[in-house]
């Protein structure tokens, strides 16, 4: 390697945490780039079958003049072959329950694995090629799969900085319960058995990365952005006054995201604002299946137990005051099935 190594903020931890609009913030400061979940790269961006395959600009990710121009620094290059040699190491790799076989790896305990490298060596050519196309500060990558992020720690090509995302798994519940766009729905106790395990595995990498991993709920995010946001960009070594002024706006231009929530094509002035709508549109019951698979960590997150519903004032339907922040869900990882409540 010549030269520091690429700086990376890796997302992880389940979906709809609010990652997509925290990686677009921090998208507008210079010199960063955030390129969504680049874990889907081969599937929807070059063979086009997965659930989404255009850029946040709009165009198909290989149309797109940013990424036509970071897929050429590919060692492998992008043909299928390529891309379908790429998924099955993906599959054969890096799925949830293969987060502490990467950990031991990334820690010099065990050999690495074979594939490994090679499927590695593809995501670290386009962290360097972008550091050249706006992400010479950072390069944001979030993917949310714990075992890439247990991965890539081990690299020593790069810095890579861990931000775990964790929000209500009751919320996450609602915003899974219909579907958007080309994102199916899911049954609350579904939600929140992904929800557990994508975080429990989330945990043992943060125990394995140390100083290079930080937390962050959803909910404080949305309590207070601009605090919140300043201290990610700490986190990230990135000493600019924060992009959120003081009521939660931000401006949201253009970005290059791989696959992600739909809202990340939003543009203009967005304000991030709590979503509290769960407890008044999730059924008791609701609320109960998606409690319980997620109990062994609803107390490490502070959450409560079994929160009451609250009733809707008969007077007025569902505030929209709460509405979501745009772009505060994400896509669900379609090749990483977990049984309920299970961290495999």
């Amino acid at each position: 390697m010549t030269g520091p190594p690429t700086r990376v903020l890796y997302l992880t931890g389940w979906t709809r945490s609010g990652s997509t609009l925290l990686g677009n913030v921090l998208g507008e400061l210079p010199g960063v780039q955030h390129i969504g979940e680049l874990h889907f790269l081969w599937r929807n961006g070059v063979l086009g079958v997965g659930t989404n395959s255009s850029c946040g600009c709009g165009q198909r990710v290989t149309e797109c003049p940013l990424w036509s121009e970071a897929l050429t620094a590919l060692p492998a290059g992008i043909g299928e072959p390529t891309a379908r040699r790429m998924l099955a190491l993906q599959h054969a790799l890096l799925r949830t329950r293969h987060t502490r076989d990467r950990i031991a790896e990334a820690r010099g305990l065990r050999p690495v694995a074979s594939g490994l490298t090679e499927l590695l060596d593809q995501s670290a050519a386009v962290y360097r090629a972008l550091t050249k196309l706006g992400g010479e500060r950072l390069v944001i990558d979030g993917s949310k799969c714990p075992a890439e992020a247990a991965a890539l720690l081990g690299r020593d090509d790069l810095d890579v900085r861990v931000l775990h995302m964790v929000r209500d798994p009751r919320a996450t519940a609602l915003s899974y319960r219909s579907a958007k766009e080309y994102i199916d729905p899911m049954s609350p106790a579904r939600s929140s058995g992904y929800w557990t395990a994508f975080n429990i595995a989330s945990e043992f990498v943060g125990a394995a990365a140390g100083n290079r991993y930080l937390r962050l709920r959803h909910e404080d995010l949305c309590a207070d952005p601009r605090r919140t946001v300043t201290e990610v960009m700490r986190f990230a070594g990135l000493p600019d006054a924060s992009p959120v002024d003081r009521d939660g706006r931000v401006e949201l231009g253009v970005n290059h995201t791989v696959t992600g929530n739909p809202d990340r094509l939003r543009r203009g002035v967005t304000r991030i604002r709590a979503d509290h709508r769960w407890r008044t549109a999730l059924s008791g019951g609701d609320i109960a299946a998606a409690s319980a698979p997620a109990l062994p960590l609803l107390g490490r997150y502070g959450y409560p137990f079994l929160p009451v519903r609250t009733a809707v004032p008969a007077s007025s339907p569902a505030s929209r005051a709460d509405a979501p922040a745009a772009g505060a869900t994400d896509t669900p990882p379609p090749d990483s099935p977990v049984p309920s409540g299970s961290a495999r």
